[in-house]
């Protein structure tokens, strides 16, 4: 059934392995649910070469406006968001994959003020977080004390930065970084999307004080693991409301995304397509 009469115009930015899915599901599912490829960019153009269609590519990022777009999905890297998020809200609703980037404040305050100055809204794609939405629930009713997010692979799956990236791993399973999420996200940007997903979902803590736990585990070759520890205020006999999920995503040796996290950014977009463009943050 599509999402409404008129086909809503989708553009893609990113061709890698999620974005690779989603042209796919776009090209083959689209049409029937109401949506319409308009365009594909990557950093490198070449990679889409043979398999994106060539009426299809885009080859300046500053010329999305001219496919007038109703949503542009951003799967490429944090960068992106960083230097061309606000510009992209004046032609479209954004749904954002890398959330990380969301992590410096200046990011979040021009995203904020692009999407209430053209009326688009700004959806942050859930990804590999478990839960999202009793995050959400729990922290909105002022339940929520603490949270944390580990997530553990092997360190051929890392994409690190900064400091992180020359650090050492002396056993089979080594802390490479524990601490607020804000701190990690420049250092690990690709690697710490669940954990900004975590602090959006949860903004009476935020990025300050939700926790992530960043570990390199030899034993992992071929899987993502993924943590949340969440815990309230104290009740009335001393103890607390804990919740505790672990997720086994498996993944191909050294990929940065896991397999059934690639398919939830495809339910992402067709989430926030159903949505209206209510300016604001929203996850989906």
């Amino acid at each position: 059934m599509a999402l409404t009469t008129v086909p809503r115009k989708v553009g893609i930015l990113g061709y890698g392995r999620v974005g690779q899915s989603l042209v796919s599901h776009l090209l083959t599912q689209g049409p029937e649910l109401g949506l319409e490829l308009v365009f594909v960019w990557n950093r490198d153009p070449g990679r889409m070469a043979g398999s994106v269609p060539p009426t299809l590519q885009l080859q300046n990022l500053a010329a999305l406006g001219e496919r007038h777009p109703d949503l542009v999905v951003e799967v490429a890297h944090p960068k992106i968001i960083h230097e061309s998020g606000a510009e992209i809200l004046r032609y479209a609703n954004l749904l954002v994959g890398s959330p990380s980037a969301l992590a410096d404040q200046a990011t979040e305050r021009q995203l904020l003020e692009a999407s209430h100055r053209w009326g688009h809204a700004v959806f942050v794609a859930r990804g590999a977080l478990w839960g999202t939405e009793d995050i959400a629930r729990l922290d909105e009713a002022g339940g929520l004390q603490s949270l944390r997010v580990t997530m553990a692979t092997h360190p051929d799956g890392f994409r690190l930065e900064g400091p992180l990236a020359t650090a050492h791993s002396p056993g089979p399973r080594t802390v490479l970084y524990e601490g607020p999420v804000r701190g990690l996200c420049p250092l690990a940007p690709r690697n710490s999307n669940t954990m900004a997903a975590a602090a959006l979902a949860a903004p009476g803590l935020g990025f300050d004080r939700v926790i992530g736990v960043l570990v390199a585990d030899f034993r992992l070759k071929d899987m993502h693991v993924v943590d949340v520890e969440l815990s309230g205020p104290p009740g009335p006999t001393g103890r607390s409301f804990a919740v505790h999920t672990h997720r086994e995503n498996p993944t191909e040796p050294g990929a940065v995304t896991g397999s059934a996290t690639v398919t939830t950014f495809w339910r992402s977009l067709l989430g926030c397509c159903h949505l209206p463009s209510k300016p604001g943050i929203h996850l989906c």
